[in-house]
């Protein structure tokens, strides 16, 4: 029946939503539509131009290309409204991780659920916002968490994921897991976001 696999994707990005998952890329599926919109859209072509040189189309043309044009319409809608779940998705991964692409891209278990499309994507996105945080970066850095404003400049936190040594404004840290260091948040904000680091006391 036309229409049932591009209706799938929708439910797919409804399932998505209530598990706060992304799913893999249903590369097949997208496929079909395109090719059952490409399939209306050539029948609707055939229907009109049987009727070309008259005045006025029968009935029946009538029905028939307001049936194909429906059709492709409602595909249409349902292959976009995929593809914006998916971005918003990407987009809310990105700030979940404090705007660290190669956080995002290393995970090999997210990587696998993307479209090399949907990468490109996230690589602009970041770019993009690269190029607007250093407009602002001396004042303030717009990726940084600010659900719990920062009480105190400095803060104690433990390595729950060893990172390595990390370069500050105060110097260097060499981040083993399970010790404790008393660190300038915003020196290791990203690393706090990532799952890195956990704030003990501020």
């Amino acid at each position: 029946m036309f229409g049932d696999q591009a209706l799938s994707l929708i439910v797919e990005s409804r399932r998505s939503t209530q598990t706060d998952t992304l799913f893999k890329y249903n590369d097949e599926v997208v496929r079909n539509v395109q090719r059952e919109i490409r399939m209306l859209h050539s029948d609707l072509s055939d229907t009109v131009a049987s009727q070309s040189e008259a005045l006025t189309p029968s009935q029946p043309v009538l029905c028939a290309s307001t049936f194909y044009h429906i059709g492709i319409r409602q595909n249409k809608r349902c292959l976009l409204a995929y593809h914006a779940h998916r971005l918003e998705r990407l987009k809310d991964l990105y700030w979940s991780s404090g705007g660290a692409l190669p956080h995002i891209l290393m995970d090999s278990d997210i990587r696998s659920k993307m479209s090399p499309h949907e990468v490109d994507f996230l690589r602009e996105y970041n770019s993009m916002i690269s190029d607007y945080r250093n407009d602002f970066l001396d004042v303030l850095d717009v990726a940084a968490g600010i659900s719990e404003p920062p009480k105190d400049l400095r803060v104690v936190v433990e390595v729950v994921r060893e990172c390595g040594t990390i370069q500050t404004e105060t110097g260097s840290f060499d981040f083993k897991k399970d010790q404790r260091h008393r660190v300038i948040r915003s020196d290791v904000e990203h690393l706090i976001v990532q799952g890195y680091l956990k704030i003990i006391q501020t």
